[in-house]
C-alpha cells in the first residue's frame, strides 16, 4: 500500500524538505521565488512549485 504524498504542503512541511529554516522560506515565498497561495492565515505550498524551485536551483547550478 502507498501513502499519497499531500499536493499542497505546509510551510513546515517545506522547511522539512528542503532543510531551510522558516525565515528563509518565507523569504523565497515574499520574492517569488516559491510560489504559495493563502486562504484565509493558511499558506500552503503547492508540490509543483516546489520542484520548480528545485529544478531552477539545480539548473542554475550547472
Amino acid at each position: 500500500m502507498t501513502t499519497a504524498t499531500p499536493e499542497l504542503l505546509t510551510v513546515p512541511e517545506v522547511m522539512s524538505r528542503l532543510r531551510f529554516s522558516r525565515s528563509k522560506v518565507y523569504d523565497l515565498i515574499r520574492s517569488k521565488r516559491l510560489a504559495s497561495i493563502t486562504e484565509g492565515r493558511c499558506r500552503r505550498i503547492p508540490e509543483s512549485a516546489l520542484r520548480d524551485y528545485i529544478r531552477t536551483r539545480l539548473e542554475e547550478a550547472s
